[in-house]
């Protein structure tokens, strides 16, 4: 089924995984029992942590107890951040489909697709992993 919105599965892996760290604080969560939750390959898995971890949003700690925790309190991460961290800084306003010039000379979707990317925005910006804990 296609959407109009789409999050890539890097993304969709870093924040549903995240929310779940979020909620399980006290235990370190690897990777297998993470993909086993979020029905996931291990290998993409292990990537996306590997950026997360890079960025010092998790911790990832080796041997039988290890796993992944996260590196700040859970109300101190945004969705936003998190998105970025995989996906690269969002830039807002321009062209929706990245073109450098348009047929028309004002853009037929400039003013409702930047007010629902504004929108989008805001809300990953003010979306907490603590929201779901």
């Amino acid at each position: 089924m296609n959407s109009l919105v789409n999050v890539s599965e890097g993304s969709y892996l870093a924040l549903h995984g995240l929310a779940y760290i979020a909620q399980y604080t006290s235990d370190r969560l690897s990777v297998k029992k993470l993909a086993k939750v979020l029905h996931a390959s291990e290998a993409h898995l292990a990537k996306v942590f590997q950026k997360l971890s890079k960025a010092d949003l998790v911790n990832s700690v080796r041997g039988p107890a290890g796993g992944f925790e996260l590196n700040k309190p859970a109300d101190a991460i945004t969705f936003l951040e998190i998105y970025e961290i995989i996906e690269g800084k969002v830039k807002l306003g321009g062209c929706p489909f990245g073109k450098i010039s348009c047929a028309f000379q004002t853009c037929i979707f400039n003013t409702g697709l930047t007010r629902i990317s504004q929108d989008i925005y805001d809300t990953f910006k003010n979306m907490k992993l603590s929201d779901f804990t």
